[in-house]
Parts: C-alpha cells; structure tokens; sequence
C-alpha cells in the first residue's frame, strides 16, 4: 500500500487537527479511523428527537480558548452561555432549604481552595476524597467534583490531576450541536472509515500500521485512540511498548458520564430553560438534569461515575430511572407528557470504551509519561493529554496541533 509520512489513527477531535496541521506543513499522511464516521465522542445526531442532540460532548468548555468557539460564532451558531450552578436541589424527594442549597455553595468553593492549597507530598493520600472530607463538603458538592465533571467517583480521582484541570468557564451550549460543529471541522479532511489499525510495527527504520487491507508504512505515526482501547490492545505493538507507556493506559481508566434524554411535551414543570437541577440520592445514585434547553421538549438527565457504568447494564432500566425520578418530584401525572427517550452508552462503544480520562490516585504522571514520544516515532494525542483542558473536545483538538507540530519538526530536521 502507499507509504506516508505520517499515519494518523483515530479521526476524533486530535485525529482531525493532527491531519490538518500535517497538511498544512505539506507532509503526506493516511487518517485511519475505525468507526463508520468521523468525530469520535463528538457526535450530534437528530434521529432520536427530530432536533439536533449530542450524543457526545455537548458544551463549548473554556470558550476564551476553545478553538471551536470563534467557529461556531463565525458559522452563527445558536450559543448559549451556561452558567452550570444548581438552580434545584433535592435530596430524594425532598426540595433542599436554603440554608441546605447555601451550605453547598459554600462547600463547592471551600472544595476549590482546599485544592489550591493542597501541597503535594509523596505519601500523602492522593485521593480526592481525603480533601472533600476536610471540607465536610455534603453529597452534592462531591457529586460535581467528581461523577459529573470527572466522570469518577471523588475516591477514584487524583488530587493532583484534578488541580492540573482548568476552570472551565465560560461554557457555552450549542443548538446546532458540537458534534456538528466538529464535522464541519473535519469535512475537508480524507479519512479511511471503518478501517481499525490491528498492529504498529515499530522495530524498522519507521512504522508499519497493519489494516485489514494490507500495511501502510510511515516514519511516525500519532495515536490518538482512548487510553481504555489501548489498554484492551485493540491495537498491538510489535515489539511491545516500553513498560512505562503501558502501564500509562491502565492509570488512565475512563471516566464515564451518561445522558438519559427524556421528551416532556405540554409542560414545563415550572422549570425555565437551561436551569440545572440535582437529585441526590443514596449509594451515589444521583442525577442531575440540565431542563429543556433551548426551550426544546427535553429534560435530559445525566449519571456520573460508578453509577453511570451501573446504569449501562440496559437502556430500558435506565430511562425507568430516570422518569421515577421526575414523577416524585412533579407527580405521576407527568407520565402522560413523557414521549420519546434514549440512554447514550459510550462503555459499549468498542473503540472509545468510556467518556474520558481520569487519572487513578497516585497515577497522574501517566499523562507525561505518554506525552513522550516512543523511539521518536509513536506519538500520542487526545483529550486525555490536553493539559488544563484534559477530558475536552477543545483539548483535544489542541493536543492533536501540538503533537502533529511535534512530529513536523522532527521529521523536517531529519
């Protein structure tokens, strides 16, 4: 097959600015991806509601330096600035106080200094955990520091990864979809669908990505592929990687986040568009809901962290879930205003296996570990090595510039 300079897998956010910015270089590259289309994690679809919905990410994070963000302005799109503070607290089915909505406010801030200040110590417990109990922060601030914005449980997330991630605001929301948004980024590029990369044979003077086609020969070639698909070796390394790197993909599990979208049609429950509202429960089973935005006939609910790989075992289960849920708070009555409604499953995505990645405790230097090149010729891009913006699509893309720029230099000085 025909030899390149660069072979690109995985045509996600990374994927996509990394061809770009080879391109732009003028060096040749193949962008193999193994899905039937190109986005990865960002995916709007409207076969569900007849609207435009992310299957995937959903908000512009960091818009002040998110590179899709003058993209969508330039495009008019419809943009909404998200503020994602809770308008509604219950704990089961019981509306918070205000003194009890106060108190968590309070915690949620108390939560963020703690991490400014935390000290990093060899020994001490990394987990972020250990930092909510000094804040005696109640459930609802630990339920958005950890499943619902890492997509972990707090006692699985690192502190020092978490204070290496950036405040994310402004964030904003898009009607249109950001996974649109990312195809029309993306539309120009060449991509081979549905073409996994089974090997990378690295013992040569180059690289040779073995398809199912054939072989494809490179000088280097940019992985961006999740930490959990390389971690189950759905692409093997002959020879195998130093033990570092792989060790790397298992301390980077994926976090995983899940939306259950349900149609409410003739109400509005008393709710406005784009208020936030959290339901906490027991064992973790809380759920937050993000209420009709855009003044659409959705409610779309969300399950982070253990619970959201929980409510994977079945769609049917988890929209049941979700719909009780509404009824005691707003009554049964609602039932006859509930219409259609879908559970996303990124776990069961083969090549994605999760939302993101979040470094175990004790285990965030896995992300400079792959941020280093492998015999100057395996590189690594994606989301989960995008700094401050780690776990973004925005990240993302940044990381897959900053990579493919890398390898330019590399290959130009040779």
């Amino acid at each position: 097959m025909e030899d390149v300079d660069v072979v690109i897998i995985g045509a996600g956010s990374a994927g996509l600015s990394a061809s770009k910015t080879l391109r732009a270089a003028g060096f040749s590259f193949k962008l193999l991806e193994a899905m039937n289309r190109i986005g990865g994690r960002a995916w709007t679809s409207d076969q569900h509601f007849g609207v435009p919905f992310d299957i995937g990410c959903a908000w512009l994070h960091a818009a002040d330096r998110n590179p899709y963000f003058p993209e969508a302005k330039a495009a008019a799109w419809t943009l909404h600035h998200h503020d994602m503070n809770v308008d509604h607290l219950y704990y089961r089915e019981r509306k918070a106080s205000e003194a009890e909505e106060a108190a968590m406010k309070v915690a949620d801030a108390r939560l963020f200094e703690l991490v400014a200040a935390h000290q990093v110590r060899e020994g001490d417990d990394d987990r972020l955990s250990a930092l909510l109990a000094k804040g005696h922060a109640p459930r609802a601030a630990a339920t958005f520091a950890g499943p619902m914005d890492f997509g972990a449980d707090e006692d699985e997330i690192s502190i020092r990864d978490f204070q290496v991630a950036a405040d994310l605001d402004p964030n904003y929301f898009t009607r249109e979809g950001f996974g649109t948004l990312v195809a029309r980024f993306g539309a120009d590029v060449p991509v081979e669908l549905s073409t996994p990369v089974r090997k990378i044979v690295w013992d040569g003077p180059g690289v040779a990505c073995v398809i199912d086609r054939g072989t494809i020969r490179a000088k280097a070639v940019i992985v961006t592929a999740s930490p959990a698909v390389l971690a189950f070796e759905e692409i093997a390394f002959s020879p195998a990687l130093p033990d570092a790197h792989f060790a790397a993909f298992f301390d980077l599990p994926m976090g995983m986040l899940t939306k259950l979208p349900v149609e409410i049609s003739g109400t509005r429950l008393g709710l406005e568009p784009f208020d936030d509202l959290l339901i906490e429960r027991l064992a973790r089973h809380d759920i937050y809901f993000l209420c009709f935005p855009f003044d659409l006939d959705l409610m779309v609910g969300f399950v982070g962290g253990d619970f959201a790989w929980e409510m994977s075992a079945g769609e049917a289960a988890g929209i049941d879930f979700v719909v009780d849920r509404l009824c005691g708070i707003f009554g049964g009555d609602i039932r006859k205003h509930v219409g259609r409604a879908m559970m996303t499953n990124w776990g069961a995505e083969r090549f994605v296996r999760g939302a993101y990645a979040a470094a175990r405790p004790g285990r965030s230097q896995a992300r400079a570990t792959l941020m280093q090149p492998v015999a100057e010729k395996i590189f690594f891009a994606g989301e989960h090595l995008a700094g401050p913006l780690m776990q973004t699509c925005g990240g993302a893309r940044l990381s897959g510039e900053a990579v493919a720029r890398e390898v330019v230099a590399q290959l130009a000085a040779k």
